[in-house]
């Protein structure tokens, strides 16, 4: 039985890690956590926030995908997106203010209020 989930993998092109430091860590404000050595010779970079983890691996000929994204719980929507020029807002999940932004590479990426 599944009993959480322990990361999110998303893929980005080759030489992508400054402008995906930038925004996991400088934007959302997760914390990069160190690769295993041997996986860290791959590329790519790892993130962590308080209940979650998000890895993001290196993949040649890298396309963003249209509709598959990652979804994370932020404590103050507003603020955040006054930060995030370009964020789209939806209001087709009822008790969820949400809006999907794109991340430097093009991974759509949802934003949603936590209660």
């Amino acid at each position: 039985m599944i009993i959480g989930l322990h990361h999110v993998q998303l893929a980005a092109p080759p030489e992508s890690e400054p402008e995906l430091r930038a925004f996991y860590a400088g934007v959302l404000g997760l914390r990069e956590v160190p690769k295993p050595p041997e996986l860290a010779k791959r590329g790519g970079v790892w993130f962590r926030g308080p209940g979650v983890e998000i890895h993001l691996g290196v993949e040649e000929g890298f396309t963003p995908p249209r509709k598959a994204h990652a979804a994370f719980l932020v404590d103050d929507l507003d603020a955040l997106v006054a930060r995030l020029p370009g964020a789209v807002p939806d209001d087709l999940l009822p008790g969820f203010p949400r809006v999907y932004v794109k991340d430097p590479v093009g991974n759509r990426i949802e934003l949603l209020q936590a209660s």
